[in-house]
């Protein structure tokens, strides 16, 4: 038995983020769909992470890390504003 759920309207951004192939998907999902998909998503996400060391070695390990220094800087902010 399959569930039609309609998410509320959306804004244009959100619309055109739902978009995106795959970003777009697991973010709607994640939204709208069933609260253990945020691990599932992290998992995911831990498991591309681990996969490129093992193909690329430490760069692999240390380049997303490198990228994602700005977005915890954006959290550092959002929770020293309150």
């Amino acid at each position: 038995m399959a569930l039609d759920v309609n998410p509320p309207a959306l804004p244009l951004w959100q619309r055109l983020f739902f978009r995106i192939p795959v970003l777009g998907w697991v973010a709607r999902d994640l939204l709208f769909g069933d609260k253990n998909n945020v691990w599932f998503a992290l998992i995911g996400f831990v498991s591309l992470w681990m996969s490129a060391a093992l193909t690329f070695g430490l760069p692999g390990l240390y380049l997303p890390a490198l990228a994602l220094v700005p977005v915890i800087f954006v959290v550092l902010l959002l929770i020293t504003w309150g």
